[in-house]
């Protein structure tokens, strides 16, 4: 059996013409900054000579990075423009395709696609026409294996002549149109095989041999920092070894081979924004105008029907479609200045390299910059740890008192201090000590926060069960000041709170304890004095040395004035009475409370025998009511109907008797409160 050959295309064969001698150099990854803003500028480079044509890939997901942040060096040159196939490139590539993608399966398909294309069918005779039908058929060969081939109608000047494609020797399109979208499709399903990557084509202009440098910012996983501090043998040593290791994934798929890192600590603003994706912007529909039909009346005589005439009214609502496949992009850009981007930041410039084989620091406004030394070499989702610190620091071992964290001993800490010059960034810390012959020890890990340059920090790692702290709390009010102005007392009360620690040193060593004790918002610290004590993440932290074996007691008191005032006419009925007996009070307002008391009981003895009197008031009533039940149940010329009678004439006249004398004391109690009153607001002690 002969294979088909189907025509090779024509943009094929121009192609190989149209190379040129020498191929551009390919962009080649130099320089990578990662930064602890979640991202990473990626840096390629490449020479060029005259006009060329450079070609990026990056993956389909950092698309809308790239297109946001890509940014193009050429010193000697210029940049003519940026393009990339859309997000969709195969769909529209087929959009105006007389077939689908799914045509380019075998040529069996493609011909059944394409119904009615005219074609020139070379083999055993050579065939012209159009194609009519593919039908496949089944057979069985010598060996009794089934094959299948298709057999392909043509309409030709002749009539229809049949031929199987598999015995034909070639076969082409008459129509060049034709020839050319099949050309185009067939290109489309090859850019389309790498359906996550995307390809840039960067076009340089210029003169002559030069250096041209593109980079970007995607998105990139976060570098971490941990450190390792070894503490001296010598308690009492304030230098301490610090180490500072960055630690970072390669997942940008691509092997880093010799690129310049660099590694950036700070908290930039970054977004995405979907530049990839096509937009349309909706707009209102508008009603298309119809000019009313004119209807000549109903006769008279004829039943009346209603007609509808007039303007056709439409809503149109302005909604956006779908946006459709992206077609290719192109982003023109203006070539910008080299200068554009620091050669700290990008390690564009050559750097002297440090004493030790660490990490160059450099520090601007917002961040701190570490450049490593020698170009690295990363394979595609491998791990790195290289050192960006390795120097002394001064060092101060202390214990640490947080009672929140362990109530009866302190913690291990030592205070850091960064004398350098450029700040640090936050990390795990683990401690190491080394003994006095000289091995080295695991004591603990710690975390350090950020530590800019001339600052400390406390790092805590252990708890020191040689130190105890016992700890006692009291509260106490104190009344300060009163007064009574117009009636109106006013009370000044001084809340002081103190906290007592009773702090045990090491049997064989001294200590420096940080207490750390709650500060409260409003309050004034009277005890200790303020110049030892300092104010730490809103809490004092005071500093006391304990020799060893000696108890050392710190008092920590803050104090706070109340303010409290009351209208004695209203409001204080109750508290007047206690006031009197109160020794911390003023003789004068104590002898003031003590005359409104004597007020304020004979009022309430009043109104405590008015309380009586109603109370009697209730209880003739209810009797009354139970006689006059009695006198209608008996005869009324019977004695107990008259004895009835009598009882209830009495408790009449109790009754008028009782709401008289109410009458008059309620009358009296208000006289009195009236003139407990007018005393309340003469008084000004």
């Amino acid at each position: 059996m002969t294979p088909i050959r189907l025509a090779l295309p024509a943009v094929m064969a121009t192609a190989f013409l149209a190379m040129p001698a020498f191929a551009a150099e390919p962009l080649a990854l130099k320089r990578v900054l990662l930064s602890t803003g979640g991202v990473g500028y990626f840096e390629y480079e490449a020479k060029v000579t005259g006009n060329e044509t450079l070609d990026l890939a990056v993956p389909l997901d950092q698309v809308d990075d790239v297109m946001k942040s890509i940014v193009v060096y050429d010193d000697k040159g210029g940049i003519g423009e940026i393009s990339l196939p859309g997000r969709e490139p195969l769909a529209a590539a087929f959009r105006e395709m007389p077939f689908g993608p799914e045509a380019l399966s075998s040529p069996a398909d493609l011909l059944n696609a394409l119904r009615g294309a005219e074609v020139r069918v070379d083999g055993a005779r050579d065939l012209a026409g159009r194609i009519l039908s593919v039908v496949a058929e089944t057979s069985k060969d010598k060996d009794g294996a089934q094959i299948t081939r298709h057999r392909v109608s043509l309409m030709t000047t002749g009539g229809v002549r049949q031929f199987l494609l598999e015995e034909a020797d070639g076969l082409q399109f008459a129509d060049p149109a034709l020839q050319a979208k099949l050309d185009s499709a067939l290109a489309a399903l090859a850019r389309d095989s790498a359906k996550d990557r995307r390809t840039l084509a960067i076009r340089a202009t210029g003169d002559g041999e030069r250096t041209l440098r593109v980079g970007y910012v995607v998105a990139a996983p976060l570098w971490k920092t941990s450190y390792r501090l070894t503490l001296a043998a010598d308690p009492k040593a304030d230098k301490a070894g610090l180490q500072g290791w960055a630690v970072l994934e390669n997942m940008s798929g691509t092997d880093w081979q010799g690129v310049d890192l660099t590694v950036v600590s700070g908290n930039p603003v970054t977004f995405r924004q979907a530049l990839y994706q096509s937009y349309t912007v909706a707009r209102p529909e508008v009603p298309v105008e119809v000019a009313g039909r004119v209807l000549p009346p109903v006769d008279e005589r004829a039943r009346r029907s209603v007609g509808v005439a007039g303007n056709l009214d439409m809503d149109g609502a302005a909604a956006g479609a779908p946006p459709p496949p992206a077609p290719a992009m192109r982003m023109m850009m203006a070539a910008p200045a080299a200068e554009a981007i620091t050669a700290d930041q990008l390690g564009s410039a050559p750097q002297q390299l440090a004493q030790v084989n660490a990490a160059e620091s450099g520090e601007t406004a917002t961040q701190v910059t570490f450049r490593l030394p020698e170009p690295v070499t990363v394979a595609a989702g491998h791990s790195l740890l290289v050192p960006i610190v390795d120097r002394e620091i001064p060092a101060n071992r202390v214990d640490l008192y947080l009672p929140q964290t362990e109530p009866k001993h302190p913690l291990a800490a030592v205070d850091l201090k960064n004398d350098g010059q450029t700040g640090l960034p936050p990390g795990v810390l683990t401690l190491y000590e080394r003994s006095a012959d000289g091995a080295v020890n695991y004591v603990g890990d710690a975390r350090l926060g950020a530590l800019p340059t001339g600052e400390t920090r406390l790092v805590s790692f252990a708890v020191d069960q040689k130190v105890t702290v016992d700890r006692e709390d009291k509260r106490d009010d104190t009344l300060a000041r009163a007064r009574i102005v117009d009636g109106v007392i006013e009370l000044t009360t001084t809340q002081r709170a103190s906290v007592t620690y009773a702090v045990t040193g090491a049997a064989g060593e001294d200590r420096t304890v940080l207490l750390q004790t709650p500060r409260y918002e409003g309050w004034t610290l009277t005890a200790p004095d303020k110049e030892k004590v300092e104010i730490v993440a809103g809490q004092y932290r005071i500093s006391q040395a304990v020799p060893a074996g000696k108890t050392e007691t710190v008092t920590v008191t803050q104090e706070q004035p109340v303010s409290q005032s009351l209208d004695l006419a209203d409001d204080a009925d109750d508290q007047i009475a206690a006031w009197a007996e109160d020794r911390t009070l003023p003789a004068k307002v104590r002898q003031a409370m003590t005359e409104l008391a004597g007020q304020l009981a004979v009022i309430r003895d009043r109104e405590a025998e008015a309380e009586r009197l109603e109370q009697r008031q209730t209880e003739i009533g209810e009797e009354q009511a139970r006689l006059r039940e009695n006198i209608g149940a008996v005869p009324k010329d019977s004695d107990l109907f008259q004895r009835y009678l009598a009882k209830l004439n009495d408790s009449e006249s109790e009754l008028e008797q009782v709401g008289t004398g109410l009458d008059k004391l309620r009358k009296a109690i208000d006289a009195a409160r009236a003139q407990f009153r007018q005393s309340v607001r003469k008084l000004n002690v």
